[in-house]
């Protein structure tokens, strides 16, 4: 059934969802992403990429895609950012209500328009998806099969606007909700506000009601052993599990915690790592007194579940070998969702558990 479904991939990033998809046996028909670094990384995975802003682009553009997939950029939303997207949430959801009002398409560039003006021009683009899918019922063209939205636990109720939105435009949603990577197989503490759509209206390919996956590990708890719990899920994974270094090690956090520069966190190897950030390459590796440097680039992406020989690159080609290069890697880790991740998302919107089940007994992979 995955050759049913064509994915076009809003806000791409260096290629999270798609090679999720590709994992999954669905086709991506482009992936949207306007951070040259990241197209980069795309292009030398071979995933189908735009470079450009989804702004400038349209339903229309892409006929063949019937399934919407979006991870807006999150800077001004997380608690790590200076906080204009979290100030500016009942702004947002005013210029949703907005969108779901026109009858006439060229009034969404209007809208548009005045959301560039807001103090953070990127709070915007988490409009975007919503505009896409409102502009391809507008148009007349077969609304979108799924629709897959991913972001920061800030954005969860810009997610529950967008939900009541797509209800009375002939969707069924599954109600958004906050789910834990390490409860999907991920070994990382990452907390992500999901929101998941299926049309019901005529021509209709999926059931109607959907749900958000179900987990398949445990939830991590720094007081609780890892062999305790709900004996129906599995243990969560370590960061040691998936790393082939030799012996111990914690991580010292280059941030710190509960508002205390001082108090960094830590996690060590027989815990999942905390959430990996765009600044994870600055984080200590350490045993007792003994210093042992970095995660390489390509740890950061397994700890985020890419496969230790994806293709990490920025705009020039560098691979994160030449000076500069790191921290631009390191931002596109940070930024992407996790693989692992994005196939069980992607599993519960378009009913594919045996494609799931299947791919989760092999390696994931880059390549075709």
């Amino acid at each position: 059934m995955s050759d049913t479904f064509k994915i076009l991939d809003l806000f791409a990033g260096p290629g999270g969802f798609d090679v999720a998809a590709r994992n999954l046996g669905i086709k991506v028909v482009e992936g949207i992403e306007w951070d040259q670094d990241a197209c980069a990384t795309r292009v030398a995975a071979d995933l189908p990429t735009h470079c450009g802003d989804v702004r400038e682009l349209g339903p229309e553009d892409y006929s063949e895609a019937n399934v919407l997939v979006g991870g807006p950029p999150c800077q001004t939303f997380t608690v790590a950012g200076n906080g204009e997207g979290r100030a500016a949430l009942h702004e947002v959801t005013k210029f949703a209500e907005r969108y779901a009002e026109v009858e006439i398409v060229e009034d969404f560039a209007s809208i548009g328009e005045e959301l560039k003006h807001l103090s953070d021009e990127r709070t915007g683009l988490v409009l975007e998806p919503l505009r896409w899918v409102l502009e391809a019922l507008l148009r007349g063209r077969q609304p979108y099969q799924a629709i897959v939205l991913e972001q920061v636990p800030a954005v969860l109720p810009v997610w529950k606007v967008f939900a009541g939105i797509l209800s009375e435009k002939g969707y069924s949603v599954a109600e958004p909700d906050i789910l834990r990577t390490e409860q999907y197989g991920v070994p990382q503490t990452r907390r992500r506000a999901i929101m998941i759509a299926r049309w019901k209206g005529p021509g209709a390919l999926l059931p109607e009601q959907p749900k958000l996956p179900e987990p398949t590990h445990r939830p991590y708890r720094r007081s609780i052993p890892r062999d305790a719990g709900d004996p129906a899920l599995k243990e969560w994974v370590t960061m040691g599990m998936v790393l082939a270094r030799r012996g111990p090690f914690e991580v010292v956090s280059n941030y710190g915690t509960g508002g205390d520069p001082k108090a960094r966190g830590r996690r060590r190897h027989d815990q999942p790592s905390a959430t990996v950030t765009g600044k994870g390459s600055r984080n200590k590796l350490v045993w007792g007194e003994h210093k042992l440097g970095e995660f390489g680039l390509a740890e950061l992406g397994q700890l985020q579940t890419f496969p230790a020989d994806y293709p990490w690159r920025r705009r020039n080609g560098d691979d994160g070998s030449a000076p500069g290069a790191r921290s631009v890697i390191a931002q596109q880790i940070g930024n992407a969702v996790p693989p692992r991740f994005g196939m069980h998302i992607l599993a519960a919107a378009l009913g594919l558990d045996a494609e799931l089940n299947s791919a989760l007994e092999r390696p994931l992979t880059w390549r075709r």
